[in-house]
């Protein structure tokens, strides 16, 4: 571990104790903060969530599955071709987080998507429950607040039909946030 990855990961565990009045969860060694999804209308097929994901403990662990209330949840991840043409890819084998590591699920990165809204709109001040599944450290249930994220530049994600996408090929054009 490199300097600045120890005095990192030592001024993230001091303010641990700060992060249990938030919208923060703990899973084994693994620390979940700031679950929120993307707020959509009626109209949208699709949203994204979001959080961020720390890693406390001395070994890996993997975000293998999110599971919630809609027909399909899947982890994505955003990659730019060789081309310039960003693609979401859906994460199948999950994502790993090595130790003292932070895994940020963001716009125009990693994200979950939430697919088959069906008619019903995420309002901001929702709540959407939600489980994570992780290899080494098991389930967590957690909530992701519904948010409005419109203020992020780029394309409204949330209003795609993500149902009868194939992510792993598809061209979202130069997308700059999901």
């Amino acid at each position: 571990m490199t300097p600045l990855t120890r005095l990192t990961f030592g001024m993230t565990l001091a303010l641990l104790p700060g992060f249990a009045f938030g919208h923060d969860y703990r899973v084994g060694d693994l620390l979940i903060e700031h679950p929120f999804a993307r707020s959509a209308p009626a109209t949208a097929m699709a949203s994204a969530g979001y959080m961020t994901i720390l890693n406390t403990g001395a070994e890996s662990d993997t975000l293998i599955a999110v599971e919630g209330p809609f027909p399909r949840v899947e982890i994505h991840n955003v990659v730019t071709g060789d081309d310039g043409v960003a693609r979401m890819q859906e994460q199948a084998a999950g994502i790993e987080i090595a130790p003292g590591d932070t895994l940020a699920l963001a716009p125009g990165g990693y994200h979950v998507m939430f697919m088959g809204l069906q008619g019903d709109a995420l309002d901001v001040g929702e709540e959407v429950p939600a489980t994570l599944v992780f290899e080494r450290a098991g389930r967590v249930d957690v909530v992701f607040n519904v948010e409005d994220v419109d203020a992020m530049s780029g394309m409204d994600h949330g209003n795609m039909d993500h149902g009868s996408m194939d992510h792993g090929t598809m061209d979202h054009g130069t997308m700059g946030d999901n």
